[in-house]
């Protein structure tokens, strides 16, 4: 039999996790006849069908289940050794990949990410806006003439209570939400007022109904059941942006008042909401110096920011 290509291998793991040509070839950057021709390739090399074609996508077979099983263990190997080899990095240079929400990269990281660009002027930062944590153990799928070092992400800033436990990291401080309307309102509350009665009087701009990732989300669906909802969006930036036009009150961070003047805080800060800020890296990237340089630097930064308010 003749030696087995990586490639393909990584080829029918793209399929599998997609279920479809098309979505592994989404997900590898490249065409649905690049992934037909190695799979086909791959198939022919084991003399065995990997997957059943059904109409409602690509299933493994037995067979392909136990090929998939070893591709998956190799590509572990493959993405360990990756970071092991970026570990040992020691340049301040090079390419920095940073997730986080898209609030977070708005209100709270200009003038830090400013700063680090400036002291360090080796290092081009690359922000990925993401509300989700990806997952930094692994590479973003690969496509032809990538870079070793082009991984999903190298840190990730997270507003969250959980982190994950094989992430190493720092908490940069807590923040706090509060609800908020338009100031100058004359038929919105314009001062503290109790949550019971903001719930039970005052017209609300709330998230949208399918999402139940956050702890907004969650709070939201229990608190407010049964208050007046005028609309609904996904953002806490599409919310302050419709609580300026006095349409109801909203809940929004308490960072975001210094870019808000126009709005003013109604309720007390709310302590189901209170969330830590996280930043976070894999312990094979943590000695490497632009992360480690970015995390000290960017993450002082911030932690000072969150304890003034």
């Amino acid at each position: 039999m003749n030696e087995l290509d990586w490639g393909d291998l990584r080829h029918a793991l793209a399929v599998a996790e997609a279920g479809s040509l098309a979505g592994a070839a989404r997900g590898l950057g490249v065409n649905h006849t690049t992934v037909l021709r190695r799979l086909d390739a791959l198939e022919s090399r084991l003399g065995a069908r990997l997957f059943e074609r059904k109409r409602g996508g690509y299933r493994p077979t037995d067979a392909g289940e136990a090929v998939l099983a070893h591709a998956r263990h190799m590509a572990d190997r493959v993405h360990e050794i990756e970071r092991e080899v970026l570990g040992r990095d020691r340049e301040l240079t090079g390419l920095l990949r940073v997730t986080t929400a898209f609030v977070v990269m708005e209100h709270l990281l200009p003038e830090p990410l400013a700063a680090f660009a400036s002291a360090y002027p080796g290092i081009e930062v690359e922000v990925v806006e993401n509300a989700f944590l990806v997952d930094l153990s692994r590479r973003r799928a690969e496509v032809p003439g990538q870079a070793l070092a082009q991984r999903e992400a190298d840190v990730a800033m997270r507003l969250s209570r959980q982190v994950a436990e094989h992430l190493v990291g720092r908490d940069l401080g807590m923040t706090q939400c509060r609800v908020y309307a338009c100031r100058g309102s004359t038929t919105l509350p314009q001062s503290v007022t109790p949550l019971a009665e903001l719930v039970r009087d005052a017209p609300w701009v709330a998230f949208e109904h399918d999402q139940q990732g956050r702890i907004y989300d969650r709070w939201m669906q229990t608190q407010i059941e049964k208050a007046k909802v005028r609309l609904r969006v996904d953002l806490f930036n599409a919310v302050a942006a419709m609580l300026h036009t006095g349409i109801g009150v909203g809940v929004l961070p308490t960072f975001m008042e210094p870019n808000h003047p126009g709005l003013i805080a109604v309720s007390d800060p709310i302590p189901e909401l209170a969330a830590p800020i996280w930043m976070l890296t894999h312990p094979d990237l943590r000695q490497t110096a632009r992360v480690r340089a970015f995390m000290h630097d960017v993450g002082d930064a911030l932690t000072a920011r969150l304890a003034n308010g």
